[in-house]
């Protein structure tokens, strides 16, 4: 198999689904022999990136701003040429413009193929289109699919792949218990939740993600006389203060706020998850995947989520039982108190694993570059 030189472009190397499945595939080409190239403006996971075999070329591709075009795109074509690039893979859209823009300033018999992913529920227009141009559009699950098809339905059927994203159950074993040290490490952190059946809500603080319904839930529980306690497990960010306070807020009237923790950024989400009875996914908008409920899922933890877009797509071929009608409160905490009183057996395994994810994607490449 002849040696690829793969160019991966995104905003920066930070948090978050995108910066993360860059990584895997990152790892998967080193892996394999091939060289990884990734162009970002750089951040806390880039010292993992280099690490682990790939190289980095520091450009602030992701600013909303003319000036990026003047700094960006020749240093990208120029990029292109010298590496001798036999795939770019886009996976923002303003990092898009602009590396096609510089793909495009190359001649056809130099330019690499083309691969685009579409990692979310872009708005319809103009500026998402760029993510649907790729030789190759990924789509990150079923619901992208369908979702790429309905808003640029001129995009040729045969260029899109989906390509579900996976998670490793060596990272996420199956049967994962947190250790008595970290128990009581937590317990002490967190008094409240001693003897209490632990409700897990990872989520940044993000309003459409459903820490509303999350709340009532709880809620919902405690007047049924369950003992239970809500952990929300994600980070907020500055400009959304009020947002926490609003919580605050709703917590005191609906009688929760003794019962509900709010963690802010972990580290451990996968003990806090572990730890917990059950998890929830309870969003107004579609997920474009949903990894996290795939993580708890993967550890045998079972997942109550809304009948809507790529978790529900998981949890229809792992646990159906898991899940209930969009912004029904009543109908989640019901299926809560059945988890309760008869935990469901979440299977060993399931088809959404990062293996898969990396082979296919690796596939993917081999197949344009003529392999």
């Amino acid at each position: 198999m002849r040696r690829l030189c793969v160019i991966q472009v995104l905003p920066a190397l930070d948090a978050g689904g995108v910066e993360r499945g860059t990584l895997e595939i990152a790892r998967a080409l080193v892996a394999a022999g091939h060289r990884s190239i990734v162009v970002s403006r750089g951040g806390r996971l880039q010292e993992r990136l280099v690490s682990e075999g790939s190289e980095h070329v520091t450009l602030d591709v992701g600013r909303k701003s003319p000036l990026t075009f003047l700094r960006c795109v020749r240093p990208l074509r120029e990029l292109m040429l010298e590496s001798r690039a036999d795939i770019l893979h886009l996976r923002s859209r303003m990092p898009a413009w602009v590396a096609w823009r510089a793909w495009r300033r190359l001649g056809a018999d130099s330019r690499p193929h083309l691969v685009t992913t579409v990692h979310g529920t872009y708005s319809r227009g103009f500026y998402s289109s760029i993510m649907t141009r790729g030789e190759r559009v990924i789509a990150i699950s079923e619901s992208i699919h369908a979702h790429i098809r309905k808003h640029w339905p001129k995009t040729p059927a045969e260029r899109i792949r989906v390509i579900p994203r996976g998670v490793d159950p060596i990272e996420f074993p199956y049967g994962k218990k947190p250790s008595p040290a970290w128990l009581e490490t937590f317990a002490q952190q967190f008094p409240a939740t001693r003897g209490q059946d632990l409700l897990a809500f990872p989520a940044r603080l993000t309003r459409w993600k459903g820490h509303e319904d999350f709340l009532a839930v709880i809620a919902a529980l405690r007047q049924r006389g369950r003992a239970v306690h809500g952990l929300c497990i994600g980070d907020v960010h500055p400009r959304r203060q009020q947002f926490r306070a609003e919580l605050d807020a709703l917590a005191h009237k609906l009688g929760v706020h003794e019962h509900v923790s709010f963690l802010g950024h972990r580290t451990d989400v996968a003990e806090c998850m572990a730890a917990s009875r059950m998890v929830f996914s309870l969003p107004q908008d579609p997920e474009a995947f949903g990894r996290v409920p795939l993580e708890a899922l993967t550890m045998g933890v079972p997942v109550i989520a809304y009948e809507h877009g790529g978790v529900a797509e998981q949890l229809a071929v792992i646990l159906p039982a898991g899940l209930v009608p969009v912004g029904d409160v009543e109908v989640a905490a019901t299926r809560a108190e059945d988890f309760l009183n008869a935990p469901p057996q979440v299977p060993a395994s399931h088809p959404f694993t990062l293996e898969r994810l990396q082979r296919s994607t690796l596939a993917l490449y081999s197949e344009l570059a003529g392999e």
